[in-house]
């Protein structure tokens, strides 16, 4: 499917500049949804092929991420995820994190306090001078939440191997529009809500073999039995030899809406999506006279903008009282000039 035609398949309201807040469905995530939401309305089907959307979204993030689907979890959300891996790290280890970064990836190893865990923070664009010999796990960002910044993964990598600490990557902000290849990272996360499209609900953990051995499968259930079918009930512990051994039970209707979703992402190709939407974000600055970037999110300090947006029907968000603007697939030049003139007039 070309960018045109996956274009097609949404119906936004003009001025809708939120991305970064939450991404809108396609037509066929939509009706997929609406079809399962109706069959639970009435009773008249069993769940199991609402579960089965799960390996469907899991076979297609796979694919965005370049990554195994033998390495991909499935859960509910960032924090659930990286929580996970905080509570199984050793008593004392030293972690590295962005100052500025979502508490989604910093709350669950600062939480881990009483046991010795410490979390060290340094500016983003510092981050990689800031990687100590002592420092355990780095995690980050790839892209920032407020500000849309997009971080030096390969300076970050290259020094978290030199000290010989794990990366823990949260790609949220990025997957969906930037690409994004998973098998550079010890772990990465990415919430499904956003930039791929999905209901809230839906979450991401790709690790590897090696990291995976050493976390401890707190929320394990049925779910995560090599055959769940055959978990439902007693003793032993039977769990997945792969990624699923750690997957959250799923909320179907969340992963009913999310397969369709990414399937449609990874049919379109993340390196078009990212040019169609730099290119919006840097028309976007372009029409208020600033230099282009690098990102799909704009964050610009105009005074009253959050009001003159407003007034004008756009959708767009404050962070760090900063105006945050962010342009995906279904975006169009008529939003953008909406946008700027609105701004500008």
């Amino acid at each position: 499917m070309d960018l045109a035609e996956a274009r097609a398949l949404f119906s936004p309201d003009p001025g809708w500049l939120n991305t970064a807040s939450y991404g809108l469905p396609p037509s066929t995530a939509w009706t997929q949804l609406q079809a399962a939401l109706d069959e639970w309305r009435h009773g008249r089907v069993s769940w199991e092929g609402w579960g089965e959307s799960t390996a469907r979204a899991r076979t297609a993030f796979a694919r965005l991420v370049h990554a195994a689907e033998e390495d991909v979890t499935t859960g509910a959300q960032v924090s659930q995820l990286v929580a996970q891996l905080a509570a199984s790290v050793p008593d004392g280890t030293v972690v590295l994190a962005p100052e500025e970064d979502f508490t989604s990836l910093l709350f669950p190893w600062l939480a881990q306090r009483h046991r010795g865990v410490v979390v060290r923070t340094a500016p983003a664009a510092g981050l990689a001078a800031a990687i100590t010999p002592e420092v355990d796990v780095v995690a980050f960002s790839l892209v920032q939440s407020a500000s849309g910044a997009v971080a030096d993964a390969a300076a970050v990598v290259a020094a978290a191997q030199a000290a010989g600490a794990s990366t823990v990557v949260d790609a949220t902000q990025a997957v969906g529009w930037l690409p994004v290849d998973a098998r550079r990272y010890d772990a990465l996360v990415a919430g499904g809500y956003k930039w791929q499209l999905s209901p809230r609900g839906t979450a991401f953990l790709v690790t590897t073999a090696q990291l995976r051995s050493r976390v401890v499968p707190s929320q394990a259930g049925w779910w995560a039995g090599e055959d769940p079918f055959g978990s439902y009930y007693g003793p032993p512990l039977r769990l997945a030899r792969d990624a699923r051994r750690l997957d959250l039970s799923p909320a179907w209707f969340s992963w009913v809406g999310a397969a369709p979703a990414l399937e449609l992402l990874a049919s379109v190709g993340v390196d078009a999506v990212h040019d169609w939407n730099v290119g919006l974000a840097n028309r976007f600055l372009d029409g208020l006279g600033l230099a282009p970037g690098d990102s799909a999110i704009v964050s610009v300090d105009v005074p009253g903008a959050q009001e003159r947006l407003a007034a004008a029907g756009v959708r767009a968000a404050v962070r760090g009282g900063r105006l945050r603007a962010s342009f995906h697939l279904y975006t169009t030049q008529a939003d953008v000039d909406l946008a700027v003139e609105a701004l500008t007039s």
